[in-house]
């Protein structure tokens, strides 16, 4: 199954509110935020790190507004890490089954764990990411993501 089939799924099982936009395939958030008629900071920035040190090694889907940039010291931190990276391409192909700017808020990996920033929600009452695909996107009720996807809340921004 796919990861857009995953996502599509797991938001119908929980009655998300949401909808399904088609676009022009494109990775750039301020593109992205424009085709969907969106703010750039309600876009849902999801960076995959890997952290290590202090005895762990923890893969870490970072979310974030799209406005805003990652501190990855605070991504190590919120799991109790001494350092953070961005992953290879091929640890985001495993860990996501997408590309680079493809990647949905949610995991459906077991060793990869999801961080968000609070802020993401707090500002807005939707928010809108590529929903495993570069041509297809999801704005979804903020709440209803706050309720449905399994998260640690943590500041990680710069």
């Amino acid at each position: 199954m796919s990861t857009f089939d995953k996502l599509i799924t797991l938001l119908d099982g929980q009655q998300a509110r949401y909808k399904i936009m088609t676009h022009e395939p494109t990775g750039k958030c301020e593109e992205v935020a424009a085709i969907r008629g969106t703010a750039v900071g309600q876009g849902a920035k999801a960076l995959v790190c890997h952290v290590k040190g202090n005895g762990v090694k923890q893969y870490v889907l970072a979310i974030l507004p799209a406005d805003q940039q990652a501190d990855l010291s605070k991504v190590a931190k919120a799991v109790g890490g001494l350092r953070a990276s961005l992953a290879s391409p091929a640890e985001v192909d495993r860990l996501t089954g997408c590309v680079f700017g493809a990647i949905p808020p949610f995991s459906f990996h077991d060793e990869l764990k999801v961080v968000v920033d609070p802020t993401l929600c707090e500002r807005n009452s939707e928010i809108a990411f590529n929903a495993g695909l570069l041509e297809k996107s999801v704005v979804l009720n903020a709440q209803d993501y706050q309720r449905i996807c399994d998260f640690s809340p943590a500041d990680i921004l710069k």
